[in-house]
């Protein structure tokens, strides 16, 4: 039976259909947080960088200890108090707005809570879903939440430019704190027993350090994942770097009006739809190691690119084709990439694998946007966006590194405790 017809079961179905609204409510408040610094706290380059990279930061350090304390407990009670979190952080902020009161610090703290929220809620979802799913349909399940998360990105941004320029600013962000309300509702509605959490052996001062330390271990030490990991993480954190520079060049000295940047940004995302569809199909034919490799190594070449973007309808054009190409290739690589990573993880760490995994990568995406923020102060947008995709060529050597290591197949699940 195709993939795409293939029925997971109604837990699943109710999984898939919170991931969906909130998806949708995070893709219409696409770039919210830097369009409402520029637009309504007239914030510069430097400050909307800033934003970007503290609320990563500071979100990235408090998450360090949640994937032990995420692992040891039933998920999806976690998946449900992150997104109540989530909701009244995110409706701060147009309750804030409405009485005047809005300011550049209550967007830092917001951003702050919900990048600590986000991380725990990713952990607790993937050891869910892995729990929830027959392995040989892991592939099926990410590659529906790679197409629902497309989707959403493909008709979000549009709506979400329309709905402030014709609303105000902070429409989108009131419907995406409304996303994190429904999405725990969703998650309640998924019934039936949950799997229970891996059993705790002790409370030691010693055991409690190892238990932090597991995810990074096991990613640090596997042959295939070390890569994959800086891979990952340095293409995901280049790509973020260029947000918030495009953002500020595109709003600001090219003068494009907040829906012609949701569209530039949306309307190629068709093609992480058309790559998340054909993912599955190609592995089939192809295999895991080669679909791995190819894809990641083409979504490398698409960056530097940006750089020559000007300004009318060429520059929406430029954009637009890049940003096509670049997200056909991440919908291709991120759910082969993604089942891979839970097929070499046991039950016993998967929290914790995904949560250091998620920790580095938004460290590193903090890190990499406050360089790039410092260097447009400097020496302007483009340039930085120019240093950014230099760097992203470079970053398909961590991939051939992974590609000749040992077979691809799945790991032994060790037992818990």
């Amino acid at each position: 039976m195709a993939g795409g017809r293939r029925s997971l079961g109604r837990q699943f179905g109710w999984l898939w259909a919170a991931y969906g609204v909130s998806t949708v409510g995070t893709m219409l408040a696409f770039d919210a947080f830097p369009l409402i610094a520029i637009l309504v706290l007239h914030a510069g380059p430097a400050e909307v960088s800033a934003l970007a990279a503290t609320g990563l930061a500071v979100g990235t350090v408090l998450a360090i200890p949640l994937g032990p304390w995420v692992e040891f407990r039933p998920k999806r009670p976690v998946m449900v108090a992150m997104d109540l979190i989530r909701f009244v952080a995110v409706a701060s902020i147009p309750a804030a707005f409405a009485l005047g009161l809005l300011g550049f610090v209550q967007l830092l703290v917001v951003s702050v809570v919900v990048g600590t929220a986000d991380i725990a809620f990713r952990a607790a979802s993937g050891a869910h879903l892995k729990a929830l799913v027959a392995p040989e349909d892991l592939l099926v399940a990410n590659g529906r939440f790679e197409s629902t998360s497309w989707t959403a990105t493909m008709i979000g941004p549009p709506l979400g430019g329309f709905a402030m320029g014709a609303f105000g600013p902070v429409t989108t962000v009131t419907a995406d704190a409304i996303s994190y309300l429904l999405s725990a509702l969703g998650i309640r509605a998924i019934g039936g027993k949950e799997a229970p959490p891996p059993a705790r052996t002790g409370a030691s001062a010693r055991l409690r350090r190892d238990e932090l330390l597991e995810g990074w271990r096991h990613i640090l030490t596997h042959p295939s994942l070390r890569p994959l990991l800086f891979n990952t993480i340095l293409v995901n954190g280049l790509i973020m770097t260029t947000a918030p520079l495009l953002a500020t060049l595109m709003l600001g000295s090219l003068g494009f009006a907040p829906w012609q940047y949701g569209l530039a940004f949306g309307a190629p995302c068709i093609g992480g739809l058309i790559g998340s569809r054909l993912a599955r199909r190609l592995v089939t034919r192809f295999g895991q190691r080669r679909i791995l490799l190819a894809s990641g190594v083409l979504r490398a070449c698409w960056v530097p690119w940006l750089a020559f973007i000007g300004p009318g309808v060429g520059g929406l054009v430029l954009v637009a084709t890049v940003e096509l190409g670049l997200i056909t290739c991440c919908g291709i690589f991120n759910p082969v990439f993604a089942t891979y990573r839970l097929e070499q993880t046991g039950m016993d760490r998967v929290a914790r694998t995904l949560s250091a995994w998620t920790v580095a990568s938004k460290a590193t995406i903090a890190i990499l946007t406050a360089l790039g923020g410092v260097l447009a102060g400097l020496t302007g947008p483009r340039t930085a966006i120019v240093v950014a995709g230099v760097l992203m060529l470079a970053t398909p050597f961590l991939l051939l590194r992974s590609a000749r290591t040992p077979s691809l197949g799945p790991e032994p699940v060790p037992s818990a405790g």
